[in-house]
């Protein structure tokens, strides 16, 4: 039986982080991935937004690792020449009636933390974006934009400086618990057994999949998982905004905002399309709805402006109508096997978090 003395299950941006993390101390860390590649999951289809940590409950994780998190990765890009901007985002109220949400909604940003939101009037919006139409606008000026998959290679190079493997085509099928450490099934071209000291269920997705797995696992620590599809449609042309766009949330997210990405190309997305299985199709009749909900910020939306581009699946850990959950980070402390950390509907602002996220799995263990 091989054995290392650290196993991190997935290779998207958090399991990419906290196995950096992990081999930065000079632990012998493995990365399991069932993919042939890194990033194939969540990671590789997300806004690619620097979340400033406006939107969750204070003193939630998904706050304070937000706002650490952004942070940290601001100066990650910069020591390690990540492509990223610090563009600035707008969120916008559509008609007066929607005024005193903004006010609500920049007390509740620095409650956590983000004191640099500003209230603007409709007519600082019209000087600067003349396409966007408003009533009123929070501007948040910490939100910025990155480069997923070029923070994925940076990180990954830390990790296999340290020392780090990631194996491919490694799918971990389930494993035991018990008294003399966490024993892993590991599936794919050569499957084996793998023996570890510290287990970091990161599969995103696949998380509880695997945790439901883990003989010795109370069943009760494995969290409910609902899926929920968020459709993305790009722009044909540029975009005439200099800076991300965003109506107020709705139930379930953040409704269909603009963002751009570092080459200029805009797209739209995600809304929230609860789904049972996963499927990353698009389908073109959805552009009905998105260019409605574009319009109303945007009216000068050209006719059959929209295409479809690319889909993700969140992993809620609340269902339809039910509030929003918290990050779920599960330690020794909280399920009572040493060595293990379950993370579960690590969603957005996850991205931006990661690097937070990194500093709490270590602190949990």
């Amino acid at each position: 039986m091989d054995r290392v003395a650290c196993a991190v299950i997935g290779a998207g941006v958090v399991g990419l982080a906290v196995a950096r993390a992990m081999a930065l101390r000079g632990l012998e860390t493995l990365v399991l991935e069932e993919d042939r590649r890194i990033g194939a999951g969540i990671s590789s289809r997300s806004s690619e937004v620097i979340h400033a940590g406006i939107h969750h409950d204070a003193g939630s994780l998904k706050a304070r690792l937000c706002v650490r998190g952004k942070h940290l990765l601001y100066g990650y890009c910069r020591a390690r020449g990540v492509p990223h901007r610090n563009c600035g985002k707008w969120i916008v109220a559509t008609d007066d009636a929607q005024c005193e949400q903004l006010e609500a909604l920049q007390a509740f940003g620095r409650d956590n933390g983000v004191p640099e939101l500003q209230l603007r009037s409709a007519a600082h919006a019209r000087l600067l974006e003349p396409e966007l139409r408003c009533s009123a606008l929070l501007d948040s000026e910490s939100t910025g934009i990155v480069d997923s998959h070029a923070l994925m290679q940076a990180l990954w190079g830390d990790f296999d400086n340290a020392g780090g493997t990631v194996a491919f085509g490694a799918p971990v099928l389930g494993g035991e618990c018990d008294a003399h450490g966490i024993t892993l099934e590991v599936g794919g071209d050569a499957p084996t057994l793998l023996a570890a000291d510290i287990v970091i269920n990161s599969a995103g997705l696949g998380a509880q999949r695997i945790a439901s797995r883990l003989r010795g696992l109370p069943a009760q620590a494995v969290s409910p998982l609902h899926l929920a599809k968020g459709n993305y449609y790009r722009l044909v042309g540029r975009s005439p905004f200099s800076r991300l766009i965003y109506p107020l949330p709705e139930p379930g997210g953040l409704g269909v905002h603009l963002t751009i990405d570092l080459g200029g190309q805009a797209r739209f997305g995600p809304d929230v399309e609860w789904v049972e299985a996963i499927d990353y199709r698009v389908d073109p009749a959805r552009a009905c709805s998105f260019d409605a909900a574009v319009r109303r910020y945007w009216p000068g939306l050209p006719d059959d402006a929209l295409q479809p581009a690319y889909a993700g699946i969140r992993p809620k850990l609340s269902g339809p109508g039910a509030g929003p959950a918290d990050f779920v980070i599960d330690g020794p402390g909280q399920h009572g096997v040493p060595g293990l950390v379950n993370l579960f509907g690590i969603e957005s602002p996850g991205l931006t978090a990661a690097l937070a996220i990194a500093e709490e799995v270590v602190a949990r263990l």
